[in-house]
């Protein structure tokens, strides 16, 4: 029986590389294939390439490794040095030397962007919870989208009155003391960001969530402050805050500068 060869699980060719990477698809044939990470393929960017073809800090990736190879490169404020490490949604990014912080936002139509934010903001991070698991010693874990995980001392597993939490709502973590300083459940009412599919980038208010059997198939209605309106599925749903954001948010100005970096590699 002959068997097909598959892919190459060691490379990736540009021509197959997530449509929302800023880098030329017929120029060369190979592009960087991102390490096992916190995020995957399909939604995110490595390193070396946001280092090279975003922020223009280097002319090639060797150039790139250079510049993650000296320690000046924070993701969530740890030192990066590989070029390979996988960039993703709402990641802190921190450049020592220039002394600029950025956060990966959804973009309405290249599907990712980042969004420059001050000193303060940048050890705060929204995570979405994915997973509860109980633990050994009747304690929960919670695991976030970006694979962290967080564990909650239960002072009675029998009667857990300390898990307040749900899949699909939103933390907001503190990166230096590894603490939780918010809450924001997944409900109507919350101002929330459409994370994937056709919608994505879409900035609005919970209208309604029609449940289903599969809670994370459950179609959500959002509504904007212009008042459009859009309709996906809980799973491409990130709460980010009640009354007003836990973070802050790009300007229409700002979304459409970003629009200019992407047309350079096309």
């Amino acid at each position: 029986m002959v068997r097909r060869a598959k892919g190459s699980l060691r490379h990736l060719r540009r021509a197959t590389s997530p449509s929302f990477w800023p880098i030329h698809r017929k120029e060369f044939v190979w592009a960087v294939k991102p390490a096992p990470g916190p995020h995957p393929l399909a939604r995110c960017i490595p390193l070396g390439v946001l280092i090279r073809d975003v922020l223009g800090y280097a002319l090639t990736m060797k150039e790139a490794r250079k510049v993650l190879a000296e320690r000046r490169v924070y993701v969530d404020g740890r030192v990066v040095t590989n070029y390979k490490f996988p960039v993703g949604l709402m990641d802190v990014i921190y450049l020592r030397g220039p002394e600029e912080y950025y956060r990966v936002l959804p973009h309405p139509t290249k599907f990712f962007m980042l969004h420059r934010i001050d000193e303060e903001e940048a050890r705060l991070k929204p995570l979405r919870i994915k997973r509860k698991t109980m633990v050994r010693g009747g304690n929960l874990q919670l695991t976030f989208h970006d694979g962290r995980n967080y564990l909650l001392r239960l002072r009675d597993p029998m009667n857990p009155v300390e898990d307040t939490y749900r899949t699909f709502d939103t933390v907001l973590l503190d990166l230096s003391k590894k603490e939780i300083v918010e809450h924001v459940k997944m409900e109507e009412g919350v101002l929330a960001y459409v994370i994937d599919g056709r919608n994505v980038g879409f900035l609005g208010r919970v209208e309604s969530i029609h449940q289903i059997f599969k809670r994370a198939r459950s179609i959500v209605t959002l509504k904007s402050k212009d008042g459009g309106v859009a309709r996906t599925i809980l799973e491409y749903v990130f709460a980010i805050g009640k009354e007003k954001p836990l973070i802050s948010l790009p300007t229409r100005e700002a979304v459409e500068e970003w629009e200019k970096i992407f047309a350079r590699a096309e």
